[in-house]
């Protein structure tokens, strides 16, 4: 059985505003595109959390859910959630050990990198990237930070685009949400 996949995501934080945008391309194999209109970045816990997501879409839910219970039990913050997931993959009995997706998942001022084999990754410069695409994007997004003054949600819409140029596991149909 194939995997349903293709995607990109890409973060930033910029001027105290955090961003997550991504395209909405499924795919079946590498070829054959069922769905162009995708939701792969959504809010959770009260709007106050951004999280996008790569890979097998329902491990990705799988995810969701983990980390959704683990801001409930932590008052939502951030680093203890995505930590306590994150520690999950210790538990040989764990239910989330080796999910086939990759999540980022941020807040105003956070921003983080869940894979499905239990890394927890924080990006030094405010800007990271997942998915197909990901290569294009996130060198796009260095190089606007770098040389514009352009907004973070500016810089996301710019970087997929340019992914989807040059990715054909993205397209330009962009779902980009904002929290600060």
């Amino acid at each position: 059985m194939e995997i349903i996949r293709g995607t990109t995501i890409v973060g930033v934080r910029r001027n105290g505003k955090t961003v997550i945008g991504g395209d909405s391309q499924a795919q079946l194999g590498e070829h054959f595109i069922i769905k162009d209109s995708v939701i792969k970045v959504r809010r959770i816990y009260d709007d106050k959390v951004i999280v996008g997501f790569a890979g097998n879409v329902s491990d990705a839910f799988a995810f969701f859910r983990e980390i959704e219970n683990a801001l409930q039990k932590f008052s939502g913050n951030l680093q203890r959630a995505v930590v306590e997931v994150g520690s999950s993959w210790q538990n040989p009995k764990s239910a989330i050990r080796r999910l086939e997706a990759q999540l980022i998942v941020a807040n105003a001022t956070q921003m983080y990198l869940l894979t499905g084999d239990g890394n927890v990754i924080e990006p030094d410069d405010g800007i990271m990237s997942i998915g197909s695409g990901s290569y294009f994007a996130i060198s796009a997004a260095k190089a606007l930070i770098e040389n514009t003054d352009l907004s973070a949600k500016d810089i996301v819409k710019k970087s997929l685009l340019i992914a989807s140029h040059y990715c054909p596991h993205t397209n330009d149909h962009l779902v980009i949400e904002e929290v600060e």
